[in-house]
């Protein structure tokens, strides 16, 4: 029995150094091997259960490693294995597992902040996450500040894009590709498209800089790490609607077949965006990469949601109406507060001409929730519109309280009550808006302005006397403003011709109205678009003539015109070629008719070829030649001169 366990223990001693040999060679496969054998020696030996645990994980069986945790809870207790456990569920996508198991811990290692992290990140509790970086950067002294900077910068990144909220200076050096992508995303996110490009471009550089000092990288691993930089440079261009440029940017990023599922989904989703109800057959092929498996865990939840709503979209765009409404009303269950696929359903009844239909769901869901009412009753309004109701579209955007008084709406409403010929209910709306900022923000630019545009309405419709009002107020405000004191003027004169004089008063001279303008300097000046130049004089002018005094009028009407000689011939057809005639060659020459310019070529196309040059011409105007009619009719008489009878 003793030369027996020495035996073993001999073995096992052996079994272990090649576990270690092979661990450091990054041989897991052959280090399990050892592992199981030693495992048979003894089957509850935890550190050789541990190292066959990390072995696992290091080869990507996370499954088989969690198995492993699972079946020996009572060996491997919850301290000892916490990370591991936590990390695995973490791999397979189990995030709220793992983030329970990371909080059941005893004690918080750095490792387990690291992976907690991560996990707020996945859940996109990102003030949470926010702490948990800031916390490791402030206490952690090793080697990877540069990584825990970069994750930090992506939290403010995602908060700015999905929250916006306003990134605060974290003081974070942009000197890494990683850390200026995600600055760039953060700029997005706020709207400063420009500044972001300038990151973009400059996290380019930067990782083309730092992958090219690799003799082992190539040109196609470069590009395929840029893929990203590039997707999100695309994605700007798409904002500030160069969406030519952007499509062929995005072309390009699917030529390369990243590996990442996440950006080529984003990317197809964006490509089908730009091509709306045309080049269908596109849209449809990309929608099934939006497919792809693990896309759930590659993007947020706001990125999902876009792409679940597009492929609703392109369904009402291909007509399939049945699928439409399947997937916008599952939209719509897992998003009861959400617009958007009450407003796809609208959109497919109006495209089956059920305009009533759509306007009842429309009114169902402003009174289900109240928060997006203003919204849905301005599509309801829009429907109004397109019926030809356009008094009833008036009366639902009086409604929107929050709204009826912004000078949008205001406008609004009166150029349709304008249409409509309703003045009275123009002038109202006009009333109560200029009311409700007498009350709440009393001379404000906003507020004086609609005065303004109150009073210059009822002049338009001869109301000068209900005109008056305004212009005292506006006159009262700017005493010095002529052009209103002339209004009121003109608006009294016709009411109280007195009270008129007296305000006349108030007029400045007209002396000192005279304009003092040096007009030789001001035709000189670099501002002076026309200028008249003096006529060409002709060749045999001799100035010690006196020009003819009716040279102006035409000869017929000249004192001395004896009229034509008798003897000439009227025309000089027959002269020339055979059939060809003088006076209105080049006036029926299309060649030589002025056609309009043709359009400028639309962004991101470098070259253009004579096709797509011609299909983006502005047609030319279809005139008739000078004579046209005059030959028709000649043509007509000449037919009439036979009679019914012929011959």
């Amino acid at each position: 029995m003793a030369a027996a366990a020495a035996g073993g223990a001999g073995t096992a001693a052996a079994l272990w150094t090649e576990v270690n040999r092979s661990g450091q060679n990054g041989d897991f496969g052959r280090a399990l091997k050892s592992l199981n054998k030693l495992l048979q020696i003894n089957k509850d030996d935890v550190t050789a259960l541990h190292c066959k645990v990390v072995c696992l994980i290091q080869n990507g069986s996370f499954k088989e490693a969690l198995s492993v945790i699972h079946t020996h809870t009572k060996v491997l207790t919850s301290d000892s294995i916490t990370f591991e456990k936590a990390y695995c569920e973490y791999r397979l996508n189990r995030i709220e597992n793992a983030l329970k198991t990371i909080q059941s811990a005893s004690q918080q290692t750095d490792k387990l902040k690291e992976l907690h992290g991560q996990v707020l990140y996945r859940l996109e509790r990102y003030d949470e996450c926010l702490a948990v970086y800031r916390d490791l950067i402030r206490n952690s002294q090793d080697d990877y500040e540069e990584e825990r900077k970069t994750n930090l910068s992506a939290v403010v990144a995602a908060q700015s894009t999905w929250e916006k909220v306003e990134p605060e200076d974290l003081g974070l050096q942009e000197a890494t590709y990683e850390l200026c992508y995600n600055a760039a995303c953060a700029l997005i996110g706020q709207g400063r498209l420009n500044e972001a490009m300038e990151n973009l471009q400059k996290a380019e550089d930067l990782c083309r800089q730092s992958l090219s000092e690799d003799s082992d990288v190539t040109e196609e691993d470069i590009e395929a790490e840029l893929a990203i930089i590039h997707g999100q440079m695309a994605y700007i261009m798409q904002l500030q609607g160069r969406t030519e440029d952007a499509l062929q940017l995005y072309n390009q990023i699917i030529k390369l077949k990243p590996t990442d599922v996440g950006l080529i989904a984003v990317i197809a989703n964006n490509i089908i965006t730009i091509n709306k109800d045309q080049n269908v057959f596109d849209s449809k092929k990309k929608v099934k990469l939006t497919n792809a498996d693990g896309v759930e865990h590659k993007l947020s939840k706001k990125q999902l949601q876009a792409i679940e709503f597009n492929k609703a979209l392109l369904a009402m765009y291909t007509n399939q109406a049945d699928q439409c409404r399947k997937l916008s009303a599952s939209l719509q269950s897992q998003n009861p507060e959400h617009l958007l696929p009450v407003l796809i359903q609208a959109a497919q009844l109006c495209r089956e001409k059920q305009h009533a239909k759509a306007i009842e769901l429309l009114q169902d869901f402003a009174e289900q929730s109240p928060a997006n009412s203003a919204q849905i009753k301005l599509t309801m309004a829009q429907l109004k519109i397109a019926q030809g109701s356009v008094t009833k579209a008036c009366i639902i955007l009086r409604s929107i309280e929050e709204l009826k008084h912004k000078p949008g709406m205001v406008s609004a409403l009166v150029t349709m009550y304008g249409h409509e010929e309703d003045i009275d209910s123009a002038i109202e709306v006009f009333t109560q808006a200029i009311q409700w900022y007498q009350e709440y923000q009393p001379k404000s630019p906003v507020h004086l302005s609609l005065i303004r545009e109150a009073a210059n309405f009822k002049l338009k419709y001869g109301r000068k006397k209900e005109a008056i009002s305004d212009l005292e107020e506006l006159w009262k405000q700017n005493p010095k403003d002529i052009h209103t004191l002339a209004q009121l003027i003109s608006a009294y004169s016709l009411v109280d011709p007195e009270k008129a004089k007296v305000l006349s008063k108030h007029l400045p001279s007209s002396d000192t109205m005279s304009l003092k303008v040096d007009v030789d300097a001001l035709e000189n000046s670099p501002g002076a678009t026309y200028v008249r130049k003096k006529g060409k004089l002709p060749k045999n002018y001799d100035p010690k003539v006196t020009p003819d005094p009716e040279r102006w009028l035409p000869m017929r009407e000249r004192s001395y015109y004896r009229g034509r000689k008798k003897g000439k011939k009227k025309d000089q057809i027959g002269k020339g070629t055979q059939g060809a005639t003088t006076a209105g060659t080049s006036e029926l020459d299309a060649s030589k008719t002025a056609s309009s310019p043709p359009t400028s070529p639309r962004p991101g196309s470098s070259t253009a070829t004579s096709s797509a040059a011609t299909s983006n011409m502005i047609p030319p105007r279809h005139q008739k030649p000078a004579g046209a009619a005059a030959t028709k009719k000649k043509q007509q008489q000449k037919k009439k001169k036979g009679g019914k009878g012929g011959w």
